[in-house]
């Protein structure tokens, strides 16, 4: 299992340094509008009618995201003052899952009622490991017992993970219409949109792959054991 795990974070490394390159890359290539990153949220989240949809600048690299808890785009300031096909194509994707808010787009709804579960879960995991070091009986539990709490809390975060896909990918589908049909892309740079985004779902994908990955793992070895 520690090989498996070495594979994936390998891979996730390899697909983060990817994307990074991607960013890096697209962020010399300049939209012909001169249009900001948040500025082109403002006008994708106005064609959709989210008026009162705020845009937020946030500190950090990489931290885009969408709050639906306040209504919130929230960009990082590469992103929010950017004015190339980076910043464009990731201000539009965090307004895709505006959109998919305001539509109450199956996946996300689906996802966003998760994530209590997914928290406790995750709770669950790290004390079971931490107990795992002094001896299981600390907590009235065997390895049998311990293995059953681990499957079920990895199930859910493993569901999380593969719900999380469509959601993001639905997100930049939605992102690279729009900037197509506003014309914030053209013929020369809206593969380079398609492509940015690309490379930030695989992201997901390889998580997702890990998560499924290591909840294999635990039923076998619950059911090797079963075995025995």
């Amino acid at each position: 299992m520690i090989i498996i795990l070495i594979v994936f974070m390998i891979l996730g490394f390899a697909v983060q340094a990817r994307l990074k390159n991607r960013f890096k890359k697209y962020s010399e290539s300049y939209l012909s509008s001169g249009l900001t990153g948040a500025e082109v949220a403002r006008r994708m989240l106005d064609f959709y009618g989210l008026h009162t949809v705020q845009i937020v600048s946030v500190p950090g690299r990489l931290t885009d995201h969408y709050n639906p808890a306040d209504k919130t785009v929230n960009l990082s300031p590469e992103v929010y003052e950017g004015r190339n096909v980076s910043a464009a194509a990731v201000a539009a994707h965090e307004c895709g899952h505006a959109v998919q808010h305001a539509t109450a787009y199956a996946w996300l709804t689906m996802r966003s009622k998760m994530v209590p579960v997914v928290n406790i879960s995750g709770q669950i995991m790290n004390v079971i490991f931490l107990f795992s070091i002094f001896g299981m009986s600390m907590l009235g539990l065997g390895f049998d017992q311990a293995l059953i709490v681990l499957i079920a809390a990895q199930a859910v975060l493993a569901t999380f993970a593969v719900v999380t896909l469509p959601v993001e990918y639905d997100a930049s589908r939605r992102a690279l219409v729009w900037l197509q049909g506003a014309g914030i892309t053209d013929a020369s740079n809206h593969h380079q949109a398609e492509d940015a985004l690309k490379w930030a779902a695989r992201t997901y994908l390889v998580a997702a792959a890990a998560a499924v990955t290591q909840l294999l793992y635990y039923i076998m070895l619950y059911m090797g054991r079963r075995d025995e």
